[in-house]
Formats: structure tokens, C-alpha cells, sequence
């Protein structure tokens, strides 16, 4: 009577047995996934193993034997055990993974805080050390301007002005560093010419040698000039970055050597190959590996003989390798160092922008610019550089009075307007928004330049939201200002 309970549990816990295992491959398969269990999955199969057999040994029972009640609920009630077993051991890993899944996302959500917050820091301190460079190096050059100086005044000046330029290097490398890794850094299409942007970086390097007593030596080979599509700026400051760290490695009377060469030429792609060396300190061969890594040195030995953030050299392989191109360096201790840059650019035959444009036959003499900028020692430097160019100017304290003033003057007053972004009552983004909106022809005309110490790409982006023609970064050289005005003045649509 009670036989087709029996057979009914047996055949009964076989089906669950199996859907025990199928279960336990699926598990073993999820666990398999996990990083952590790479090298030592082997012994998830080991239950399966034993569960097969289990399997085997029911069907046999089953078919071949004869159970009574109580090996028939031993069977199924071993089954209901693993069945059960199975179903906590992945409610517990479910459970685990929620967790786990839960602080991963305050992890992330942490992290993205972090880099926020760095990136706001980076943004001010940018603003706030440049705001005071903007004035060593906007006064000294004013003050270079004077022909009464004594040579050894002037020197000192120039003095100056170098260790000015070197600081705002650190500062540019930190924002080029915090933009690569944030993928950010927009890199320029146009058309140059190699020889042209290199004899601006030879001068450079000349001027840096000759302080030094260095010897300098340039070679460019036939296979690599011409004329190439790309970002030149970008290409100079990492050439400029690597004779600058062979400069400050190497004692007089020491040499410093650039060489370029085209390693090979596929299509309308040219791969050229950039070679700086020096006879400098060398490099320890310990420490080659992570030359290229941010803020490292070799020892504080060096850094204190030689000076040196651990920064040009990371933000110059960033640049290199968002073209495309490679950089390695070779080195012999107290022998020197070779840094190689290999880059493909995109080779052409069009003519690049030349250097006389047809702005460049213009003089700003009688122009009429609106200086927006909230701190007077800033102001009376950019009124002093336009002055000299007899431009007359018109200085506004805030965005506010930079408004007031432009609504209340006649028609075509302004010629250009240059505009600060952090000021007090109304800040520049702003004010050229409200510039923009006024009802009157000239207000979408007017060219207006953002000139800021807020140098991050999204302060780019947001001038260029708000209606404004042109970024442009403190401190901002007198040419540099000279040849934007130009440029937006004689263009303008209301001229």
C-alpha cells in the first residue's frame, strides 16, 4: 500500500537532487566570475561531484533495489537538506553582493565627491595664484618698457619676469594634469609649420642655455619639415618641457641637443621622432620606470640641488599619448639622458595662417575698450598695456557697472569689451549674458573677451555659454592682448 509513496519519494527527491545540481553549476559558475576566486574555482565542482553521485545512487536505488519508508525518506528528506542548503548559501551571497554592490556605490559616489572637491580646489587655487602673477608679470613688463633703466635694474627685471613664467609653468602643468586625467584636454587641429614653431621653441632654449652656459644644438631633418595639421601649442610646451628639465639637469659647461627626425611616412601621416639629450646628472636606473609618474623624483638630493615639481615630465607623456604618439627615455648616471618622443601628425601641403595678417596692418589707436575687472592693481595693469597702444579705456569695477555703462552709452561706443569673471554684485558670465540681451544693435555685436584667471576648461566653456567671442587665460601678455583685440575689432560686423 505504501510502495507508490515510497518509489513517489525516491523518484521525487532524484528531481529535486537534480535541480540541486543545476542550481550549484549555475552557482559555481557566478562565484567562478569573481575576481577573487581566478585561481581557485576547482573546488566548487567538488560538490557537484558528490551531488552526481548522490543522483546515481537514487536512481539505483529506484530501479535495480527495493526501498521501504524509511531509506525512501531518508533519500527525499537528504535532497529537501541540500535543497535548502542550496537556497541559504545563495540568499547569504545575494545578501553579500548587495552589500558589497551598496559600498561600491558609496565608494563611487565618494570618489566622484573627491574628484569634485579637487577639481574646485584646483580651480581656485588656479584663480588665486594667477591673480597675483598677473601682476609680476603685467608690472614687469611695464616696467621693462622704461628705456632709463639701468642694465643691472633691468636684469634683475628680466629676473623676474623668468621666475614668473617658471612658476606659471607648475601652475599650467597641475591644470594640464587634472584635465588629461579627467579627460579634458581638447587638443587643436591647424595647420603649422614645423620649422616656424620650432625656431620659437629654440629660442627658448637658447635663452634658457645661454643663462646656464650651456651649449645648445638643434638638428631637423629634410624627411621632417613641412607643414602639418595638429595642435602646435600643445607640441611646443612638450618640447619646451623637456629642454627645460634637460637645462636644469645639466652643469656648464654641459650641452643640450634637440634633433627631429621622420621615422617613417604611411599615407598623409608622418611619424616624426623628437630626441632631447643633455650631458647632465643622468637618471638611476632604479628610478626610469616611474619617471613619467606625477610628482616623482629621484632623490630629495637632486631636487634640492636642481629644484623640480615631478610634474612636466607626466603632463608632457599625458599630452603625447592623447596623440597617439609614445615617449620613452634613456639615461646613464653622471653620463645624461635622452628623452624620445615618437608622434604620427598629419602631414599637408595647405598653407598655414602666416604671421602678417591682415589685422596686423590695423592700429588700435582710437579704440574704445570697456575693462571690466574688479581689482584695480589688475585693471591699471591691462589699462596701461592698452594705453600704449593709444586705446582709450573705460574701467568698470563689477559686471553691474560693466551693464550700467554699456546700456547708457551711445550706440557703437565700445569697441570691445574685456571681462573678468569673479567679481562682486554680478560676475562676468553674467553680465555678458545681460550684455547680450539688451535691445540694441551693438549689444549682439560688441566683441566681448573673457580675460580671467579662471583658466579650467569648463570656465571655457561656460565664457563661450554666456555669449562671450574669446578665453583668455591671466596673465595674458601685452602682444597676446594686442592681437586679440585685432583680431575681434576688425572683424566685429559693426566696424
Amino acid at each position: 500500500m505504501f510502495r507508490w509513496i515510497i518509489y513517489l519519494m525516491v523518484y521525487l527527491g532524484s528531481a529535486i537532487m537534480i535541480y540541486n545540481i543545476y542550481g550549484f553549476v549555475r552557482f559555481a559558475r557566478f562565484i567562478k566570475q569573481l575576481r577573487s576566486w581566478k585561481q581557485n574555482y576547482g573546488i566548487l565542482y567538488i560538490p557537484i561531484a558528490l551531488l552526481v553521485f548522490f543522483l546515481l545512487g537514487y536512481l539505483a536505488v529506484g530501479i535495480l533495489g527495493q526501498p521501504d519508508l524509511v531509506v525512501a525518506g531518508i533519500l527525499f528528506g537528504g535532497s529537501i537538506f541540500v535543497f535548502i542548503m542550496y537556497k541559504l548559501l545563495s540568499n547569504i551571497t545575494q545578501r553579500i553582493l548587495d552589500s558589497e554592490t551598496k559600498m561600491m556605490e558609496a565608494e563611487l559616489k565618494a570618489a566622484e565627491e573627491t574628484n569634485r572637491a579637487k577639481n574646485t580646489f584646483l580651480a581656485t587655487i588656479s584663480h588665486e595664484m594667477r591673480t597675483p602673477m598677473n601682476m609680476i608679470l603685467g608690472m614687469d613688463a611695464i616696467a621693462l618698457k622704461n628705456p632709463d633703466l639701468m642694465p643691472e635694474t633691468r636684469g634683475q627685471l628680466e629676473k623676474i619676469g623668468l621666475s614668473a613664467r617658471h612658476l606659471l609653468g607648475l601652475i599650467n602643468n597641475i591644470l594640464d594634469l587634472n584635465s588629461i586625467e579627467n579627460g579634458k584636454l581638447k587638443l587643436k587641429q591647424e595647420i603649422f609649420s614645423l620649422m616656424g614653431a620650432l625656431e620659437q621653441v629654440n629660442a627658448i632654449a637658447q635663452s634658457l642655455c645661454d643663462e646656464k652656459g650651456l651649449t645648445y644644438e638643434v638638428s631637423l631633418s629634410s624627411g621632417a619639415n613641412g607643414r602639418y595639421a595638429g595642435d602646435e601649442t600643445q607640441l611646443k610646451q612638450i618640447l619646451i618641457r623637456l629642454l627645460d628639465n634637460a637645462v636644469k639637469f645639466t652643469d656648464a659647461p654641459g650641452k643640450v641637443s634637440l634633433s627631429v627626425d621622420c621615422v617613417s611616412e604611411e599615407s598623409a601621416i608622418r611619424t616624426l621622432r623628437f630626441e632631447v639629450s643633455d650631458t647632465g646628472v643622468g637618471i638611476d636606473k632604479d628610478f626610469l620606470p616611474s619617471i613619467f609618474d606625477v610628482f616623482t623624483q629621484e632623490d630629495s638630493s637632486t631636487t634640492n640641488r636642481y629644484g623640480g615639481s615631478g610634474l612636466s615630465l607626466a603632463a608632457a607623456k599625458g599630452i603625447v599619448e592623447l596623440r597617439g604618439g609614445t615617449i620613452a627615455v634613456t639615461s646613464e648616471k653622471n653620463v645624461g639622458s635622452t628623452f624620445t618622443v615618437t608622434v604620427p601628425m598629419p602631414f599637408t601641403t595647405e598653407e598655414p595662417p602666416t604671421a602678417e595678417t591682415p589685422e596686423d596692418a590695423h592700429s588700435l589707436a582710437g579704440k574704445r575698450v570697456l575693462v571690466a575687472e574688479d581689482i584695480p592693481m589688475n585693471a591699471e595693469i591691462v589699462i596701461s598695456f592698452l594705453e600704449m597702444e593709444d586705446v582709450e579705456c573705460e574701467h568698470a569695477e563689477n559686471g553691474q557697472v560693466a551693464l550700467d555703462m554699456f546700456e547708457r552709452s551711445p550706440l557703437h561706443h565700445y569697441d570691445a569689451v574685456l571681462m573678468d569673471l569673479r567679481m562682486p554684485l554680478m560676475d562676468g558670465l553674467d553680465a555678458a549674458r545681460a550684455i547680450r540681451a539688451l535691445p540694441r544693435e551693438d549689444a549682439k555685436s560688441v566683441p566681448i573677451i573673457a580675460l580671467t584667471a579662471n583658466a579650467a576648461e569648463s570656465d571655457v566653456r561656460q565664457t563661450r555659454e554666456a555669449g562671450m567671442n574669446m578665453h583668455m587665460a591671466k596673465p595674458a601678455s601685452a602682444t597676446d592682448l594686442y592681437a586679440t583685440l585685432k583680431r575681434f575689432i576688425f572683424d566685429s560686423p559693426a566696424q
